[in-house]
């Protein structure tokens, strides 16, 4: 059977078509939603329900001093920062000790180092959850620091819903010089982009431990990270992707609410991260992996069919309305984006990144099932 020319680019214009309104759901249905979201004021008085903060460490002495004070310097009238130091072999007890005597609501509990042992960051997790003395718990890093002393003040508003339990918030990277860095930002308020906008839409299912909160009650009520446990990554993203729903999921997109970490410096360490984030992505529920495999699929097949229409050079006026429209909407929601999450000069530099992301993220998911589980580490 011989299909004719006119045939085959009817039938690539209908393919060319359909990627574009699959592109237009996601970003008019979700990706927007997080430029139009409301940002309530941080809760003010005193009366403020008590809350603890939960940081897991491994070897992270330097950053401990230099982002831990700026935790325990939030303007909150009652709060606890727990930081367990798990098998850490630099001066992080040294530095712990000094800060604990400045800072009497700071609580430190270790885990001691057994060469005939390892575990996940949900062990370290679990022992700080079960320290903290109250029943609001805040996550972050040892690398993080909060971009406001209204932070905590953020957390406690989102959590004010009578069937709230969880807190998702906004952890962006510092911005330096080096495509590297452009990128992880981009990635990361792309992301974010992601599970805000679905989370607005009602179907929550992921969030970061940088920067988000849920209570104690309902995480043993939940059975923990349960059935995830043993998995080396998703401590933050796999409970969230299990427990979340439309009804007891806070939103913080305020940007005295965000938190800051120190992004990878080199290649090497930033597909390290990234290959342990993909480990946990697998376990997502099936709904979710199919949206999330949905897009990047559509974004590669539109470039694919546009670039064989334009080579054809039919139906150009159709193609070329298509491409600008779709540039346009892309263009309009990243910058509105952009300045919602604070993330400077990254609109027009991701109109590259764009192309790439997918067929970097398939490769880097491709090597990492190839080479198998091994032996990891969450640090």
């Amino acid at each position: 059977m011989i299909i004719s020319t006119d045939t085959t680019h009817l039938i690539l214009l209908g393919l060319l078509l359909a990627m574009f309104i699959i592109q237009a759901w996601y970003w008019l249905g979700y990706y927007r939603r997080t430029v139009f979201a409301k940002t309530p004021a941080p809760s003010s008085g005193t009366h403020l329900p008590p809350l603890s903060v939960v940081i897991c460490a491994r070897n992270e002495a330097e950053n401990l001093s230099r982002f831990l004070p700026d935790v325990l310097k939030q303007d909150y009238p009652a709060f606890e920062v727990v930081v367990v130091n798990d098998c850490s072999e630099d001066n992080s007890f040294d530095v712990l000790g000094d800060l604990m005597k400045q800072y009497p609501h700071l609580k430190v509990s270790m885990i001691q180092k057994d060469p005939g042992f390892t575990h996940t960051k949900k062990l370290a997790m679990l022992i700080g959850i079960k320290a903290a003395k109250n029943d609001l718990l805040v996550f972050t890093d040892a690398d993080c620091r909060p971009v406001s002393p209204q932070w905590l003040r953020h957390v406690a508003s989102a959590a004010a819903g009578e069937k709230t339990d969880i807190v998702i918030g906004y952890g962006a990277y510092g911005e330096k010089k080096g495509l590297l860095n452009s990128y992880i930002r981009y990635e990361t308020m792309f992301i974010a982009m992601q599970y805000f906008g679905m989370a607005m839409a009602g179907i929550p299912y992921m969030g970061v431990g940088r920067n988000m909160a849920y209570r104690r009650t309902f995480f043993f009520a939940k059975g923990g990270f349960g059935p995830h446990n043993h998995i080396m990554s998703g401590d933050d993203d796999l409970f969230v992707n299990r427990t979340a729903t439309s009804e007891n999921c806070g939103l913080m997109l305020a940007r005295d609410s965000f938190t800051l970490s120190v992004a990878s410096e080199t290649v090497r360490e930033w597909i390290k991260q990234k290959k342990r984030h993909l480990t946990a992505a697998v376990h997502y529920k099936s709904r979710d992996k199919f949206r999330l495999f949905l897009e990047p699929f559509s974004r590669v097949s539109w470039y694919g069919l546009l670039i064989a229409m334009l080579v054809m050079m039919v139906s150009w006026p159709v193609v070329l309305f298509l491409a600008l429209s779709r540039l346009v909407m892309r263009a309009v929601i990243l910058i509105k984006a952009a300045t919602v999450f604070n993330e400077r000069h990254l609109w027009f530099i991701s109109l590259i990144f764009d192309i790439f992301a997918p067929f970097l993220t398939a490769f880097i998911y491709l090597t990492n099932r190839r080479k198998g589980k091994g032996r990891q580490t969450w640090k």
